[in-house]
């Protein structure tokens, strides 16, 4: 069975900075587009970051362009969400997802596989 498991979230003061990480279990994902995801409570799932398969194309939310970068591991298996500069409206729990799809890939429907989420929680 396939599976995607974040780990690295926890609670951080605002301002701080936080390292997600995604690692698929039961096969490799070199070659599918990935993408972190967040929900916060009493709110939709909202598209927050987007690689490529081969990490050449990366996209973000306007609300964390500048603040959150993604990257990925290809020998590793691994896709990460640095997180600098945090707010309180950043709280959420975390979400990565990966799709055989290419092109923008905002949308939670066009993701194929996902993990079971991280908490991330900045307080003010």
């Amino acid at each position: 069975q396939v599976q995607l498991v974040e780990s690295g979230g926890g609670l951080v003061q605002a301002g701080g900075s936080l390292r997600l990480s995604c690692a698929p279990s039961g096969r490799t994902f070199s070659s599918y587009a990935m993408g972190w995801f967040r929900q916060a409570p009493g709110k939709e799932r909202e598209f927050v970051a987007r690689i490529s398969w081969s990490g050449g194309s990366t996209h973000y939310a306007d609300s964390v362009k500048g603040r959150f970068t993604i990257s990925r591991d290809n020998a590793k298996n691994t896709v990460y969400l640095k997180m600098n500069s945090l707010k309180p409206e950043d709280t959420a729990v975390y979400f990565c997802a990966a799709t055989q799809y290419s092109g923008i890939l905002v949308g939670a429907h066009e993701y194929d596989y996902w993990g079971q989420g991280t908490q991330v929680t900045v307080s003010s």
